[in-house]
């Protein structure tokens, strides 16, 4: 059995290119809304059947405008907000497991940025929290 590396989970702001720089944590949430079909004949008891699925992801990470050496960042939380939400509102792709190990799984889907929070605290490291709703199909894959 092979235990997942948190690190392999990225979120990318166009395509499979540009990865969002200093993401430390990342949460997928797949949910399932069955509708119901209780009826007369149901006996006094609930009935339901399959429903609407969805799918979110949250993320938070390091808020940086530079990279080590300096240099300024062209994929970093301000880039996202920038590219993603402010001037264009393009979905973001993800992948959310190990793509390179044989036999592990991953998810990947798009959607789009539906909050961003950034976040200074006094001699502490800045922080960005961001959260994605899917839109279309979620998709597994087995390496």
């Amino acid at each position: 059995m092979a235990i997942l590396n948190g690190t392999e989970i990225k979120v990318y702001s166009t395509g499979t290119t540009n990865l969002v720089a200093f993401a430390q944590n990342c949460t997928l949430n797949v949910n399932h809304s069955p509708r119901e079909i209780t009826n007369k004949e149901s006996g006094g008891f609930k009935e339901i059947l399959e429903g609407l699925r969805d799918f979110s992801i949250d993320i938070d990470g390091a808020y940086a405008w530079t990279n080590a050496s300096g240099t300024a960042l062209t994929d970093g939380i301000d880039d996202v907000l920038e590219t993603n939400v402010l001037n264009a509102r393009q979905a973001v792709t993800f992948i959310f497991g190990d793509t390179a190990s044989t036999s592990d799984i991953s998810y990947s889907g798009s959607g789009f940025i539906t909050s961003v929070s950034l976040t200074g605290g006094t001699e502490d490291t800045a922080t960005y929290s961001m959260s994605i709703e899917g839109t279309g199909v979620l998709t597994q894959t087995i390496n």
